[in-house]
């Protein structure tokens, strides 16, 4: 007579040895949530693309206050580095070279006139 749980006791035993040879990446739902990867990832885009425009770290920051400052960093520094590497000149950006516009002055007085 054979004894039923020994299929079960195999299982558990080889169950390690083939589960060691899987990345967590691998197996479904066990892997990092893909929406905090894309986050990391457009932070470091975004300081990339703020040393390429030839921004400083600050202005980076300010203009991006949601991103995680330490991988728009992590950005910025990569990007400086292969800047350096392949001597690649920024660009300067468009943002900062527009002139704020003026709004023209309204005469004494005639902001609480009604203009109908």
């Amino acid at each position: 007579m054979k004894p039923h749980y020994l299929p079960r006791i195999l299982a558990i035993l080889l169950l390690p040895a083939v589960l060691a040879g899987c990345k967590i990446e691998d197996v479904p739902g066990l892997g990092p949530d893909p929406r905090a990867v894309a986050r990391e990832a457009e932070a470091k885009a975004v300081g990339g693309a703020c040393r390429h425009a030839m921004r400083g770290l600050e202005d980076c920051y300010v203009l991006n206050p949601k991103a995680p400052k330490a991988l728009v960093f992590a950005g910025w520094k990569d990007m400086d580095e292969y800047m350096r590497a392949n001597k690649i000149e920024g660009v300067p950006s468009v943002l900062s070279q527009s002139a704020p516009e003026k709004r023209t002055a309204e005469p004494e007085g005639a902001a609480g006139r009604n203009r109908s």
